[in-house]
């Protein structure tokens, strides 16, 4: 399983939260009103701008040893390793359920629906058979 890991500035508000950015992934940014919650924010920031760069076709950039810190960086500022697992972001993210809007008959509807149907399975299976993948379980 790929790890990867970069470089994150955590900058201070004064009010005990933290601006986040990679200096290595241009507009790669997060925040957290604690360090711990910025560190979880900058994680998720992380792995789902990874993701969008490597759907998009994108070049993800390498991590470097030592970026380069925004000079207009507020002083007080930490360096600080941030570690995303992509395959496992890309799995979550390809398999959530999502809603889609589809338009039947009503008379249709409402006999799946005395029936009970379970549309959404419905649907799912149809469009497996249709599109002829196969889902190991």
């Amino acid at each position: 399983m790929r790890k990867v890991s970069y470089l994150a500035v955590f900058e201070p508000n004064g009010n005990g939260g933290f601006g986040v950015y990679f200096p290595d992934l241009p507009g790669c940014a997060s925040y957290g009103d604690t360090f711990e919650r910025a560190t979880r924010e900058a994680e998720d920031a992380l792995g789902l701008h990874l993701y969008a760069l490597e759907k998009d076709g994108e070049v993800v950039p390498r991590p470097s040893a030592a970026p380069e810190i925004d000079p207009e960086t507020e002083s007080g500022y930490l360096v600080s390793c941030v570690t995303v697992y992509p395959d496992l972001i890309k799995n979550e993210l390809d398999n959530k359920r999502v809603k889609t809007n589809t338009t039947i008959p009503a008379w249709l509807k409402e006999a799946a629906e005395e029936r009970q149907v379970n549309f959404s399975r419905l649907l799912e299976t149809a469009l497996l058979d249709y599109l002829g993948v196969a889902v190991s379980r």
